[in-house]
């Protein structure tokens, strides 16, 4: 039994609390949300030591052992996800100083994305089902309030858009766990692993794993992703850049666990429903990557197009397949938190959203550019940056696996990520620079960079030419606050160091793969008092 599977629920839950009493001052917020999350890094780094040095780690709440009471629970793969959603909450914080407007942190911002933390930690470390649907909806209903705060018409619509979806998926998600109920009589994971064995999986039990199927693909934007371009395009940059890194990862993380623990004594059903989803995820998102000229979309369209691969290395369930799962994942939340990061930025350096009338920005920003060119390479899995291990290694288990076709589509669909964000790239560092807007239309909130920043570019852009290299290089960093280029830089160390060490990060995303792999190890842990 270990206490300190609480301490990444309890820090930010306390921190929150601590800061909806401080509405009015600013510099207090942010040093102790600060402070926050330092203290829940160092917390997540210690459950990570422990799991990898004792096994999995277990705490039973109240002392009502399973399957009675409510019980944590912190394998490898858990233990990894909390890390890195630690580092690039970190990183996201330090992006929100100064950049999302002061009228958002007065208005709880900053207690929002505690509770944000505790939905998506406490998903990650349950193991009950209906907890699960607890910390799911503290998640929602904090990201619903990030998702509107500004107050923007495209806010308003985008979030009763997304309020609704999740609603429909948040009610088929309770009906499932009722029916699982009421069938099995259990909702604990490691016993329902049993139960559904015991029972055998046919009949009523594969209709509700298909329904469990539908409320995380859902969530995750897995095949049914019609909401996610325009949802994650309305907020601020960093808010989009948590909801990228994290948000999808719980609703892919939910989809591997149930299906790896709990549903996979008859996977010929449902990993064939998995299969074809991810490829026409991966194939449709491909085509909205290219399609548009809209910076958001592109990148949003780059998401979907990751929960696809993610989710085609959960429907091969071989060996190599889910430990590249697992390597995939880490990498893609500190890949996509910076691509978001770095999309934001060159919005608000440009004073627009669409490609044509971007240019000229490598003059200005050079550490920017080559920043985004690298992860844009990670992102298309160019060795030897991150994203090359993690899709070699879903690549091997779909061929392995049988599953030619798709394997086929994660290759190509590669490509085109590559070409997409290049396109991006291309457009806004290389070429002339362009008169721009004083600043950004109300509506367009993605910008990462206060207005009056927007406005001093845009202002310098139009009085000097785009040869007056010095009064280019005079706004070179001026704009662009030393935080963001910093936050930045650590993000992308980190994206390049996972893929140079690539061999030492595999050392515990194959640990974690064989927890996946094998469900007895995560049962006996679980059950063994």
């Amino acid at each position: 039994m270990n206490n300190l599977l609480v301490l990444p629920l309890l820090i930010p839950l306390s921190t929150g609390v601590i800061l909806l009493f401080l509405k009015n001052k600013m510099i207090a917020q942010r040093w102790i949300s600060a402070l926050g999350m330092v203290l829940n890094l160092a917390s997540a780094c210690l459950i990570l030591y422990q799991v990898k040095a004792e096994g999995i780690q277990t705490l039973h709440m109240g002392g009502w052992l399973p399957p009675y009471g409510i019980v944590f629970v912190a394998d490898m793969f858990a233990a990894l996800l909390l890390l890195m959603t630690s580092v690039v909450s970190i990183g996201c914080l330090c992006c929100a100083f100064g950049t999302v407007g002061g009228a958002r942190e007065r208005n709880y911002f900053y207690p929002f994305l505690q509770f944000l933390l505790v939905g998506v930690s406490g998903s990650f470390l349950t193991g009950d089902l209906f907890n699960l649907f607890v910390c799911f909806e503290v998640m929602l209903i904090s990201s619903y309030a990030l998702l509107v705060l500004g107050g923007t018409r495209l806010q308003l619509r985008e979030t009763l858009k997304y309020m609704l979806i999740n609603i429909v998926s948040s009610t088929l998600f309770v009906a499932a766990v009722a029916y699982l109920y009421g069938t099995v009589g259990t909702l604990n994971m490691a016993d329902l692993s049993l139960r559904v064995a015991e029972a055998g999986q046919e009949g009523v039990l594969n209709v509700i794993a298909i329904l469990f199927l539908v409320v995380f693909a859902i969530k995750a934007g897995l095949f049914l992703f019609f909401w996610l371009p325009g949802s994650y395009s309305a907020p601020p940059a960093v808010v989009t850049a948590l909801f990228g890194a994290l948000l999808t990862k719980v609703g892919l993380y939910a989809l591997i666990r149930t299906f790896t623990l709990i549903f996979y004594h008859e996977p010929a059903a449902a990993h064939s429903w998995i299969g074809w989803m991810a490829g026409a995820t991966m194939i449709l998102g491909a085509l909205g990557a290219v399609a548009y000229s809209d910076i958001g979309r592109i990148l949003n369209y780059n998401v979907i197009i990751s929960v696809g691969l993610i989710a085609f290395g959960l429907a091969a369930s071989t060996e190599e397949s889910l430990n590249g799962v697992v390597f995939y994942l880490l990498h893609d939340m500190a890949a996509k938190a910076l691509l978001f990061i770095l999309g934001g930025i060159i919005v608000g350096l440009s004073g627009t959203r669409r490609l044509q009338e971007m240019g000229g920005l490598m003059k200005r920003c050079p550490p920017i550019g080559w920043m985004f060119f690298l992860t844009a390479l990670a992102i298309a899995g160019i060795p030897p940056l991150s994203g090359f291990a993690g899709k070699l290694l879903l690549i091997q288990g779909g061929l392995r696996a049988g599953y030619y076709g798709l394997s086929a589509v994660s290759l190509l669909t590669s490509l085109i990520v590559l070409y997409s964000l290049l396109r991006l790239f291309m457009a806004a560092f290389w070429g002339e620079a362009k008169a721009q807007p004083a600043s950004l239309p109300p509506s367009s909130g993605f910008a990462l960079m206060p207005a009056a920043a927007a406005a001093a570019v845009s202002t310098s852009t139009r009085r000097a030419p785009a040869s007056a290299s010095t009064s280019a290089r005079a706004i070179t960093l001026a704009p662009v606050r030393k935080r963001l280029v910093l936050a930045s830089g650590a993000l992308l160390l980190i994206v390049i160091s996972m893929g140079i060490g690539s061999e030492w990060v595999y050392s515990f995303t194959a640990e974690a793969g064989e927890t996946l792999m094998n469900p007895a190890i995560y049962i006996d842990a679980v059950l063994k008092e």
